[in-house]
């Protein structure tokens, strides 16, 4: 049996989009998703969950305990197909606070079965093994399955992500009521997605959850029609939001962002609004100085919003993203790599007008960084890749998807670092064989993707059992990947996942 999770250990993976679904609980919650908080996830396939040996032979093969496999995301139909105790509920069945569990004296079995099913000392082993979706099930099974499952520690990391009419029950005159969201209070959770909300909505979640005013540190608006007067509501009753963002949200302003962000905001992620331009970043420069982390797509930002940032944040900030941020040339690099000097995480996707220059001015300035994202900067060249290999000693991951002009020169400077985990080549459709020889002697390397790489041949990706402390492999949409090659790899490097 191997060994329960702890702290240091990774939980297992979710479905592949990140998404699981909660049932609905019986203390009236609505049906929602819970997304998990590690971006890793998004690049790994799930693996068939495995139950441990400490359930009993009886237990383990009961068929009616709702103990689905990891290997498939669960869905409404089913979760409605599995066989479950009287007065558990399925997932988008509404039940009320008096909707009964099975008492552990009603659970099938001997006594001593029985007793073994709700040792508290055993379950709070045991449900280190399952999945968040599995968990939102077995804690339906029995009252006391449910109170050891619904303690803080087995829901850190996840985001419960609540769209707008799942925050309401229809009563039987018609009226709206707001869900209960005491469950959610129970286990903990700091942090929350609301999705499609208004600023009324904004309004009911902080009367109706009792962590809304100091426990929820950090909150996720997507697709809403939030205003500025809805922002600066909820930014001043919700005092413990620390991180905050904004996707999709086209109703508020500039103006809004200056009425309403906090100094203790120290992540903030802007993408889609089609009101944020160069006045958002001053506003995100003057008024956060503690800033540490600042995710930004924006259209409209040009090379000056780059220049505004002060000495404070230059100190504090140690995560940039600019993605798909059109207009930034390498002027506003010039002006980013003086104004945040400390970066330690930069990202460059989509900045199509940044070239070999602009690499070369964060190489020769950014000598802190650890992680580089190049990806869909079509005017960078193997010059940029040399650039990078000279200065940036302590780059730990390179992403140079759809950099269409490397070849396998750009990979040959590559070689030489000793530092790089995990190297990022979805199509770079000019990389062949010889360009993977020269990758062969990276033991650094963890992460090696490939994927969409169309002159990469069996022979020459046969090569890369090579890389022996390689854990995971991505060759998705690669020609040269055949059956015959995924079993040679399962062979020859039996530590690595290898991705078809």
């Amino acid at each position: 049996m191997s060994n329960p999770r702890n702290g240091d250990t990774k939980l297992p993976c979710l479905p592949r989009n990140g998404l699981v679904k909660i049932p609905t609980q019986p203390n009236g919650l609505g049906s929602a998703s819970i997304t998990k908080g590690t971006p890793a996830v998004k690049n790994r396939l799930c693996q068939p969950s495995s139950v441990p040996a400490i359930l009993s032979p009886a237990l383990a093969h009961r068929s009616d305990l709702p103990i689905p496999s990891l290997a498939s995301p669960l869905s409404l139909a089913t979760l409605a197909s599995v066989s479950t105790p009287p007065g558990a509920s399925l997932v988008g069945l509404n039940t009320s606070e008096g909707s009964e569990q099975p008492s552990p004296e009603r659970l099938p079995g001997s006594p001593s079965e029985r007793q073994l099913a709700v040792d508290e000392k055993i379950l709070n082993r045991l449900f280190w093994y399952f999945s968040a979706c599995e968990k939102c099930v077995l804690a339906q099974v029995c009252k006391a399955w449910r109170r050891v499952l619904y303690q803080p520690k087995f829901w850190v990391g996840l985001t419960p992500v609540l769209h707008t009419k799942e925050l309401y029950n229809v009563l039987p005159g018609g009226e709206k009521e707001f869900v209960s969201l005491q469950g959610f209070a129970v286990r903990g959770f700091d942090g929350f997605c609301l999705v499609g909300v208004s600023d009324l909505d904004i309004c009911e979640f902080i009367d109706n959850y009792p962590l809304s005013k100091k426990g929820v540190k950090s909150m996720s608006l997507k697709r809403s029609t939030i205003t500025d007067a809805g922002l600066e509501v909820m930014l001043e009753q919700m005092q413990g939001v620390v991180r905050l963002e904004l996707s999709g949200c086209n109703d508020f302003t500039e103006a809004g962002l200056w009425s309403s962000l906090n100094a203790r905001i120290t992540a903030l992620s802007v993408s889609d609004c089609i009101n944020v331009a160069d006045d958002a970043i001053a506003a995100i420069s003057q008024l956060l100085p503690n800033l540490t982390e600042l995710n930004l797509q924006a259209y409209h930002v040009t090379d000056t919003a780059l220049a505004y940032f002060t000495a404070k944040q230059g100190y504090t900030t140690h995560t940039l993203r600019l993605n798909s941020c059109w207009e930034i040339t390498n002027h506003g690099v010039v002006n980013m790599v003086h104004s945040l000097p400390n970066l330690s995480v930069l990202s460059l996707s989509g900045c199509s007008k940044v070239t070999d220059d602009g690499v070369e001015l964060v190489a020769e300035n950014l000598r802190k960084l650890r992680s580089l994202d190049l990806s869909w900067c079509p005017r960078i060249t193997d010059m940029a890749l040399e650039y990078i290999a000279c200065d940036l000693h302590k780059l730990e991951e390179l992403v140079l998807d759809r950099c269409v002009r490397i070849t396998d020169t750009g990979l040959s400077y590559l070689s030489t670092m000793s530092s790089l985990r995990s190297l990022y080549l979805r199509w770079c459709c000019q990389v062949q064989d010889f360009g993977l020889k020269h990758l062969l002697g990276m033991g650094s390397l963890r992460l090696l993707s490939l994927a969409g790489c169309p002159l990469l041949t069996t022979t020459g990706l046969s090569g890369l059992v090579q890389l022996q402390e390689l854990e995971e492999l991505e060759l998705t949409n690669c020609p040269g990947a055949t059956p015959e090659l995924f079993k040679y790899f399962s062979q020859h490097l039996p530590c690595c996942m290898v991705i078809e």
